[in-house]
């Protein structure tokens, strides 16, 4: 079995990856977000998910301020190497909407829908 060596990642021009997040019970997709290499390695390392804030410029630790952690079960990546998947225990929400999820709009009919309310 191969070391894993985080430059062997595709990152985009801005020194980024896309890292979907998934309950891994549940097999729920919970969000999106970015990762730059340090962020893969300290989720690697802490095995609390951490993310790239682009707004901001600095590391998320997901949860660290609102309590609503990501703690990491395992960790995927794309056959192009350009995508990554962490499958985590959600605790409390994973959206900033204070949603179990970040995908709460759906389409019907061409009318937008929410179809999941904050949670209490």
């Amino acid at each position: 079995m191969a070391q894993f060596d985080v430059t062997t990642l595709k990152f985009d021009s801005d020194g980024l990856i896309p890292a979907i997040a998934q309950d891994a019970t549940s097999g729920e997709v919970l969000m999106m977000a970015w990762m730059n290499a340090n962020a893969v390695q300290q989720t690697l390392d802490t095995g609390k998910v951490t993310y790239w804030s682009r707004s901001r410029q600095e590391f998320w630790v997901k949860g660290l301020t609102s309590g609503h952690t990501q703690e990491l079960v395992s960790f995927f990546f794309d056959c192009d190497r350009d995508c990554i998947l962490v499958k985590v225990n959600q605790i409390g929400a994973a959206c900033h909407t204070n949603r179990r999820h970040c995908f709460y709009t759906q389409v019907e009919n061409g009318a937008e829908v929410e179809i999941i309310a904050p949670m209490k």
